[in-house]
């Protein structure tokens, strides 16, 4: 094909992924209140977990006015000679009791439920609009995945041989598949751990974390798709080696320099944090390995 040819079928294909992602995103669009749930079910599942934790221990729960009250009529009896005289250890035991109902209250499922659902901010009147729109089309990306995926391998199949083609063809399902469970991925494994870990640390240097809506759905969405496009590694090594740009044994020798790669892209396409950057440098490790695996395994079949 010329040149010409190849900016034609490039436009075709841009335009057939397009229709199909707008398709995608208007499903999405009408089904955004069940998709936001479903998106928001690792921060619940996080704080529900968090908060538990916390109300095991009385020493944890938020400072009230009674416990203030408490805490100043015991100072001022032992150290304010007007004060009436009460025994201080009745006014300990009380406390006491006070401490320990206030525990089992707030202990109590019908507490934590109302407390757990802290729903997520926004600061700005058109953060909540806007983040729909985001999570409608990265959703209508993920429906679409196939077909976008299929006419992305198409247009590269038309610069390939025959026999070249074959292959790409036969990636395509595969290449959808991966992606959409890299986006799983993340959202049930790694999200769970690197929320929790903000959490923990945020306790560390006694900072309260109040997540807003916009900077959790930017942050879940973003890194959704960094992992569905770094679960394509598989089919793009195996693609490479049935082409003939790469070999088995260049593959297996590069190791070494893969590993190292594969922890600067986690650092670059992660946030600041070792937990993310760990969490996608070894599967995309893993990933790589399962190309070379192919490879193998498709060569001996040959």
């Amino acid at each position: 094909m010329s040149l010409g040819d190849h900016l034609e079928e490039l436009r075709a294909r841009m335009i057939m992924a397009v229709i199909a992602l707008s398709i995608g995103t208007i499903i999405s669009f009408a089904m955004g209140k069940m998709i936001i749930r479903f998106i928001q079910e690792p921060y619940f599942s996080v704080m529900d977990s968090y908060t538990k934790k916390q109300f095991k221990d009385p020493n944890a729960l938020p400072p009230t006015l009674a416990q203030a009250v408490f805490k100043n009529v015991i100072q001022g009896l032992s150290s304010d000679p007007n004060a009436p005289h009460v025994d201080p250890n009745l006014v300990q035991y009380l406390q006491k009791v006070y401490t320990s109902t206030l525990k089992d209250w707030t202990g109590s499922p019908a507490m934590l439920s109302g407390f757990t659902a802290n729903r997520l901010q926004t600061l700005g009147p058109s953060d909540a609009f806007l983040s729909y729109m985001k999570i409608s089309f990265i959703t209508g990306l993920i429906l679409s995945a196939p077909w976008v995926f299929y006419q992305l391998w198409m247009f590269v199949a038309a610069g390939l041989y025959p026999h070249e083609q074959k292959c790409v063809k036969s990636a395509v399902p595969f290449s959808a598949g991966l992606f959409i469970l890299g986006a799983l991925f993340f959202l049930f494994i790694v999200a769970p751990l690197t929320l929790r870990f903000f959490l923990v640390f945020g306790d560390m240097i006694g900072v309260t974390c109040n997540w807003t809506f916009q900077k959790y759905i930017s942050f879940v969405t973003t890194l959704m798709l960094v992992f569905g496009l770094a679960f394509q590694t598989p089919i793009a090594i195996f693609i490479l080696n049935r082409t003939g740009l790469v070999t088995i044994q260049a593959l297996k020798s590069s190791r070494k320099y893969v590993v190292l790669g594969m922890f600067v892209i986690g650092a670059i396409a992660t946030p600041p944090d070792p937990l993310s950057q760990v969490s996608l440098a070894i599967p995309l490790y893993g990933l790589y390995e399962l190309g070379i695996l192919l490879c193998v395994l498709f060569n001996k079949n040959k």
